[in-house]
């Protein structure tokens, strides 16, 4: 499998309340060298945690201990900028499975989809409420449910519904990515080839 099967998930959540989050702002560019998967989720917003001096911001949410959990609630226009990958890998990397935000650039999102991450999409009314109950009880429980394609706050039972295309979603459930979900069909296809073979 290309990365792990997406489940319902019902977890705490991270805030990160800037708007226009770019792909060089989750990723600098000077850690782009790897070409596997791995290590990223150490640099993830790498400028933003860190000092020059590698020593962590304490103004920082991933520094901060009270938020943690596998949901991160970004600002609107999350995934901005250039079409690197490695931005989604990072996320990934981290241990995010869903990203939150009223608005994604569709690269993130596209990247985002094929490795795995849930990039759900609500209202800016709705984001707002999820950034307000998140910040008086940093313990709030956000479910996302992919099946029926709602996002809860919990507390208080508050949803919305979100997109999500049915492909995506099916390689999301079962953990393919496109190669993957071809060579699952193989039987699929050779049958096709059969019935239309002249």
């Amino acid at each position: 499998m290309a990365f792990d099967k997406f489940i319902n998930l019902k977890d705490t959540c991270v805030p990160l309340p800037i708007e226009n989050v770019d792909t060089d702002q989750i990723i600098p560019a000077r850690f782009l060298k790897a070409i596997e998967r791995k290590g990223f989720g150490d640099n993830l917003f790498r400028d933003w945690r860190y000092n020059s001096d590698g020593s962590p911001k304490e103004d920082f949410v991933l520094n901060n201990p009270k938020y943690s959990g596998r949901i991160l609630v970004g600002g609107k226009n999350f995934g901005s900028g250039s079409s690197r990958e490695h931005a989604a890998w990072s996320v990934y990397d981290y241990g995010f499975r869903v990203v939150i935000s009223s608005f994604f650039a569709d690269i993130f999102k596209g990247n985002s989809l094929n490795i795995g991450i849930l990039p759900v999409q609500v209202s800016e009314e709705f984001l707002q409420k999820i950034f307000t109950a998140v910040f008086e009880d940093a313990k709030t429980e956000i479910a996302v449910d992919i099946d029926a394609q709602t996002v809860t706050i919990v507390a208080t039972g508050e949803y919305e519904s979100f997109d999500l295309n049915a492909y995506k979603k099916d390689c999301l459930k079962n953990g393919f990515d496109d190669i993957d979900y071809l060579l699952n069909s193989s039987d699929e296809i050779e049958e096709f080839e059969k019935q239309h073979n002249v």
